[in-house]
């Protein structure tokens, strides 16, 4: 794979450049297309490094070669587009000579992009809140998780949060995957009220961990393990062994680092997909939570309205409006 511009600097602080991007994901490539691999992907592009101008790439751009592929997807607007598919580490490093530096792939497969595989939760921290904060709501979403019947796994975000993945069965779309994951993420707010927070509105949240449902929605995606990110000292979303956790320094996965770490310590997410759970607890949890008079929660501001859907009106606007 010829990389042009190969001296050309991504990430300036430490010197870190295209051609050192493609040498990282040829050494995580194995790794990087298990985790990746066979799901309609986005691309977010730094054509002049990290600091510059950036886009995101869903189409699959002009002279892609003949090994990569591209698999039609519905969007949330119900228009359909072909969007990229990685099948080899060549894809990556073709993908970061077209300066991608982050990749997000879809929580379904290529071949059943309407059915999700993978049940995807966000633990992100607000303001007066970090990663040491992420840790114990983790542990606690494990917890929850496992009494739905699903087996967690874990990740850094590459930035402050943690990403907690639990392999399914890909037999419901995205609308009640979202509503699954809102089951859980309202049982663990109930758990921990003081810590943890579904509150969609930033002025409701407080110095709590927000856990973001709306990463569960069609084409909503997150960076993918071993995806590079595109801040200024090169870190890496890591997957992790729940053992490490509470011990690990998010910052020190970088893509200087994590080929030692993967050669040293092999791949926590290696076996995720052997035993896909159902999402049947989740569900009736979600239906429970209605019958009690919890309803459905805000989307995205970009997605058309859906049913049950709450006013799109920040509360202390709508306040005011009342009064």
């Amino acid at each position: 794979m010829r990389i042009s511009s190969p001296g050309r600097v991504l990430w300036p602080d430490l010197g870190i450049t295209k051609l050192d991007l493609a040498r990282y994901l040829v050494a995580v490539g194995e790794a990087f297309v298990r985790a990746n691999g066979d799901r309609p992907l986005a691309l977010q592009r730094f054509p002049g490094g990290i600091e510059g101008e950036e886009f995101f790439s869903k189409n699959p751009p002009k002279g892609a070669p003949d090994f990569m592929r591209a698999v039609t997807v519905r969007y949330p607007s119900a228009r359909t587009h072909p969007q990229l598919v990685i099948d080899e580490p060549a894809g990556a490093v073709w993908a970061a000579q077209m300066n991608t530096v982050v990749f997000h792939p879809w929580a379904s497969r290529a071949e059943n992009s309407d059915n999700p595989d993978q049940l995807r939760i966000d633990l992100d921290p607000q303001p007066g809140t970090g990663f040491a904060e992420a840790v114990p709501a983790a542990l606690e979403l494990r917890s929850v998780l496992a009494e739905a019947g699903l087996t967690a796994f874990i990740k850094t975000s590459g930035n402050r949060g943690l990403h907690v993945f639990a392999p399914i069965e890909p037999t419901h779309e995205f609308l009640d995957v979202r509503h699954a994951v809102i089951g859980a993420a309202r049982e663990l707010e109930r758990r921990m009220p003081k810590a943890v927070t579904t509150a969609w509105w930033k002025e409701e949240r407080g110095e709590r961990v927000f856990v973001d449902f709306n990463q569960a929605n069609r084409d909503r995606t997150m960076a993918g393990a071993y995806s590079p990110r595109a801040l200024p000292h090169a870190p890496v979303s890591c997957p992790l062994a729940w053992e490490e956790l509470e011990t690990t320094d998010p910052a020190s996965f970088t893509v200087l680092t994590i080929p030692e770490r993967l050669r040293s310590v092999g791949d926590p997410w290696a076996d995720m997909h052997a035993r896909p759970g159902s999402i049947s607890e989740l569900l009736g949890w979600w239906e429970r939570d209605l019958a009690a008079g919890l309803g459905e929660l805000p989307f995205p501001p970009d997605y058309p309205k859906m049913p049950g859907e709450p006013p799109r009106v920040q509360p202390s606007r709508a306040r005011k409006t009342e009064d």
